[in-house]
């Protein structure tokens, strides 16, 4: 197996300062949501507001996006429809300092031509669930992708992927998992967040962090929003994307083991996550100094 460097511990997080503005801990803006995925981009949003982003902007269709405000109120609301919002949306993404696109984004048109327009920008941004779904429907990898991108699919995802690597699925076992993530980080130049138990994060350069965090009572719908507002929210102040990749799932890890202590491995929702994530954030300052 080719070589690689093996990071064995996640980054010290960024010291926040007791005083500050809202303007100094990251502008997020999450693209997703349909009329069947409402809660997709308000576990985002509300997962990255939690981490201690200071903005967080939902940008999702009109027809939901008063109840998805009301679940968060705290989240900015921006509302699209086929044609409408089309300006507004780039005009969001052009101030934001870290975007998410793909919860609940579906894989219509109108998605697609979402999805294009915002990987055109050299901006830092996390790419998820029916963002990775689009690009994998394309013949090859965009051309034209200038963003400077954390992709995190889960193994499913990762085998519709793997037809841009010329490969044919994700391996089962550890190191196939670490091989194929360690190829698409080089072939797509992005860094590749490979979910599962043991979470492998790979980038360009061939650093790859296998993480150790996290159990069963992630294994739900709604987790792996969380984890990309956890992604987007370290982005957003501007984290290197591989250390906020590392960061972010031994986080997201630590919640899901919080949340489980409190409610046992069957029964935590993506909000009992969520509201782990402040006892996640002390004991990885306590671990990882």
């Amino acid at each position: 197996m080719p070589q690689f460097t093996s990071i064995q511990n996640p980054p010290t997080l960024p010291p926040r300062p007791k005083s500050g503005h809202k303007g100094l801990f990251g502008r997020v803006l999450v693209v997703g949501g349909n009329d069947g995925m409402i809660g997709a981009p308000v576990f985002a949003g509300t997962a990255a507001l939690r981490m201690g982003s200071g903005l967080v902007q939902i940008a999702v269709p009109r027809s939901i996006l008063h109840t998805a405000l009301s679940i968060t109120p705290e989240l900015i609301g921006l509302g699209l429809g086929k044609t409408a919002g089309k300006d507004r949306l780039l005009q969001s993404a052009e101030i934001a300092d870290a975007i998410v696109i793909g919860p609940g984004l579906g894989q219509t048109p109108e998605a697609l031509a979402r999805l294009t327009r915002l990987i055109r920008l050299e901006k830092p941004m996390v790419l998820d669930a029916d963002a990775l779904n689009l690009i994998a429907k394309q013949k090859r990898w965009p051309g034209y992708f200038k963003a400077l991108g954390v992709l995190t699919p889960h193994p499913g995802e990762m085998n519709r992927l793997a037809k841009l690597i010329d490969r044919d699925k994700t391996p089962a076992d550890d190191d196939g998992r670490i091989d194929i993530a360690l190829a698409a980080a080089e072939r797509f130049g992005q860094v590749i967040v490979l979910k599962g138990d043991q979470t492998v994060v790979a980038a360009p350069d061939r650093r790859v962090y296998v993480n150790q965090t996290g159990n069963s009572a992630l294994s739900k719908a709604g987790s792996g929003d969380v984890l990309s507002g956890i992604l987007g929210s370290l982005l957003g102040i501007k984290m290197d994307r591989f250390d906020a990749a590392c960061a972010a799932v031994a986080l997201h890890g630590l919640a899901g083991e919080f949340s489980s202590a409190r409610f046992g491995l069957r029964c935590p929702l993506a909000f009992d996550v969520i509201d782990s994530i402040p006892d996640a954030i002390n004991e990885y300052e306590q671990r990882w100094k």
